[in-house]
């Protein structure tokens, strides 16, 4: 399959709640009482600038979330992102500037490092897997694999990359998955029952979805009512099968054995969603530098 560049679309935005709560925390583990090496070495009044480089290619994700740290350390901190999230970038392209107190743009610098580079590289990654399945009818989504504390920003990160978010939390959908079936099965209740009995107390606005991981699992299942009917660690043949056997009567997701290798194989199934965790948990930071010059004067360095 030829692939293609995923179209741009808006990833929209993270919940400020959620932003000023991963900032303060970071902020606080890396620095509990104040930056000892810049406030010992570094005159006050001494200024930086700086510039966010990108050291491979890639695309942004976090250019918000960089400036928010910056301004969280000094409110009085310039800091311009030059590259819109989503938009991709060549190694040695400036991302951003910054303009500020020297002592506060060295205190933000790692964290506000880490969560970009984080978040750029979830989107990086995330770009593969949408280009891949170009053509094909299915989503990329992630899944709640993601790092504790860190979900919001890593699934605006997906977003970034083209890709769409599954449920945000176990509050937001019903999802049955293996071992919730093996409560049922070891309590009498067959999985049809259980699913008929959910769809009768769920309010009409539950989305309801359940993983099963056999061919002869699908039709109870799709026959009770669901919304969504996840296929996993099917084979390609089998989800064929079990596209076949749906027949537009719910969404079929496939997970389970995704990878860029096998994911445009997976979605030329039919399927209309395919989950990976991988985009999450196992993403790998991509390489952005921050280059600071410090503006500083002998009579500063004499004091």
């Amino acid at each position: 399959m030829t692939t293609t560049a995923p179209t741009r679309t808006d990833p929209g935005t993270i919940a400020p709640h959620a932003l000023r709560r991963v900032i303060e925390t970071a902020l606080e583990e890396d620095a509990p009482w104040g930056d000892v090496t810049s406030e010992t070495l570094i005159p006050a009044e001494a200024t930086a600038t700086a510039t966010l480089g990108a050291r491979e290619a890639g695309v942004l994700s976090g250019g918000g979330v960089f400036v928010a740290v910056m301004h969280a350390v000094d409110p009085g901190i310039v800091a311009t992102v030059l590259v819109a999230d989503g938009d991709r970038f060549e190694p040695g392209d400036v991302l951003a500037t910054v303009t500020g107190s020297a002592r506060a743009v060295l205190r933000a610098e790692r964290v506000a490092l880490n969560l970009v580079q984080r978040m750029s590289g979830i989107a990086t990654a995330t770009s593969r897997y949408v280009a891949a399945v170009a053509g094909t009818r299915a989503r990329i989504v992630d899944t709640r694999k993601t790092t504790p504390g860190l979900r919001a920003l890593e699934r605006y990160a997906v977003r970034c990359g083209g890709g769409h978010n599954h449920r945000t939390s176990l509050s937001d959908a019903v999802l049955a998955k293996d071992n919730h079936l093996a409560v049922l099965l070891a309590s009498g209740i067959e999985i049809g029952e259980a699913v008929r009995a959910a769809r009768e107390r769920l309010g009409h606005t539950v989305h309801l979805e359940v993983e099963v991981d056999r061919i002869d699992q699908i039709e109870p299942v799709v026959a009770a009512g669901v919304d969504t009917i996840m296929l996993d660690n099917f084979s390609v043949d089998a989800l064929m099968t079990g596209v076949g056997i749906v027949a537009g009567r719910a969404l079929v997701e496939a997970s389970g054995g995704v990878s860029l290798e096998t994911v445009a194989a997976i979605a030329a199934t039919g399927v209309d969603v395919v989950s990976v965790g991988a985009l999450t948990h196992s993403a790998r930071a991509l390489d952005l530098g921050l280059d600071v010059d410090v503006d500083v004067t002998v009579g500063d360095l004499a004091r």
